[in-house]
């Protein structure tokens, strides 16, 4: 495995099913970091791809929100109250970026992390329903699978906000 100054190692090829899953997602949200890391809370908060208003902050507050609606609330059955959206607002993740500090926003998102790690440990398999009382139930490998397809797909969006702020390129 390798690994780099952002904690972000290449998944395991002879893993198991739900470590190959989770090294994926921690793959993507160490790439997360990395496209933010050196960047200043104003250089995270500026749109930089028009004509779209979306920004890194966004981005980091948005997959906060996720790991907090699939892990706490869909997977464990955890009551959680969104942090920056609102039914009235259901695009403050991305919009009302002035509501919290970046450090912030930051500090949110690894605890949100780290709450997420700890109940995906509490799993022992892929096929294990979600444990929320009503709605869906997805099983854990589907929830899995779909927040590496969330982190992957706004880490796409993050390599081009990265590049028109700052010419940064990279993997």
């Amino acid at each position: 495995m390798t690994s780099s100054a952002y904690g972000r190692a290449d998944p395991d090829e002879q893993a198991d099913e739900l470590d190959t899953l989770g090294q994926f997602l921690d793959y993507h949200r160490a790439t997360l970091q990395m496209k933010c890391d050196g960047l200043t809370a104003e250089q995270l908060a500026t749109p930089a791809v028009a004509p779209a208003n979306l920004t890194l902050l966004g981005l980091v507050r948005h997959l906060s929100e996720v790991e907090r609606h699939w892990c706490a609330a869909v997977l464990d059955g955890q009551t959680v109250e969104p942090l920056y959206c609102s039914e009235e607002d259901p695009d403050g993740d991305l919009e009302r970026l002035d509501s919290a500090p970046v450090e912030q926003v930051w500090s949110r998102y690894r605890a949100d992390v780290a709450e997420s790690r700890r109940i995906l440990a509490t799993f022992s398999d892929g096929a294990e329903p979600a444990r929320r009382a009503a709605g869906s139930r997805p099983c854990l490998r589907w929830v899995l699978t779909h927040l590496i397809e969330e982190y992957a797909r706004h880490n796409g969006h993050a390599d081009l906000l990265r590049q028109a702020l700052d010419g940064g390129t990279g993997e």
